[in-house]
Formats: C-alpha cells, sequence, structure tokens
C-alpha cells in the first residue's frame, strides 16, 4: 500500500529512454548470432546438468521449477504413501543464452546427461534471441554475455 502527500507520479522522477529500434528484416545481421536453449526435464537431473554445462563453458543459466505434461497426459504417483492422479508433472526449466559456445554442443551435452530412454526425458526447444543487455555495465550484444570482470 502507498502512502504520502505526493502521488507517485510525481515523486518519482521518469526518464525517458530511447526505444531500442530493431534491425530491418531484409538486410543481413552482421555480428555475433545469440540464441536461447531451454530444457525442461526432471528434476533429479538438474545438478547433472549443471556440472555437464559448467564443463562446457556455460557461465550462466536461469532455473525455474515450472508443472506441465507432454503424451503421457500425467500418471499415477504416490504422494506421502497414496496413489495420486497427477496432470500436471513437475519439472524443471533451464534458460541458457549462448553466443560463444555452439549451440549443439549445448543440445547434446543436454541430451547425453538427460536421456534415460524413458517417457519424461524433457524437451529441449531452441529461439532466436534479438539482442542481450546487461544491465549493471550497460554492456548489449556479445559483450554483455562475456563474464570479465
Amino acid at each position: 500500500m502507498v502512502t504520502g502527500d505526493v502521488p507517485p507520479a510525481e515523486a518519482v522522477e521518469v526518464k525517458v529512454m530511447p526505444a531500442i529500434e530493431s534491425k530491418p528484416k531484409d538486410k543481413k545481421t552482421t555480428g555475433p548470432k545469440f540464441t536461447k536453449v531451454e530444457i525442461i526435464f526432471k528434476e533429479e537431473r538438474l545438478y547433472a546438468l549443471k556440472d555437464a554445462m559448467s564443463k562446457l563453458g556455460i557461465t550462466g543459466m536461469t532455473v525455474s521449477h515450472v508443472m506441465g505434461f507432454g503424451i503421457q497426459q500425467g500418471h499415477t504417483e504416490i504422494y506421502r504413501g497414496v496413489a495420486v492422479e497427477s496432470n500436471l508433472m513437475p519439472k524443471v526449466q533451464v534458460d541458457i543464452v549462448v553466443s560463444k559456445i555452439p549451440v549443439r554442443d549445448v543440445i547434446d551435452t543436454a541430451k547425453s546427461v538427460l536421456y534415460t530412454g524413458h517417457i519424461g526425458d524433457g524437451k529441449i526447444f531452441v529461439y532466436d534471441v534479438e539482442n542481450v543487455v546487461k544491465v549493471r555495465t550497460g554492456e548489449e550484444g556479445y559483450d554483455a554475455l562475456q563474464d570479465v570482470e
């Protein structure tokens, strides 16, 4: 709850920043390409994946707990000794943005760590990223992904 004599719109200095202009689609993009690799899998494989990505040279990843289902439409699982029909399965989602490390290396490493041959091993999604901005330094593009002090 906001309290005080001055409305928030008047109390906070508003700075207008120029919008980031998109590159025209008809021009070739110069510079490094950025790719987001999103991996969804069972939580018990998280630390094995993290360790494998660190060995590959990945210096940052975002991990989120998510719930969902795939082709199996959920399944019965045991919760505190009772069988429970579960339509949404708990999973982990890891997001990694790369430019220096080849995307194929990230995918192949993830596949080798996560593969069990059973339903629910996970999915890997690959997206193009337009830009990366490091908030602390203001660096953009390739430099924003490098962890150099």
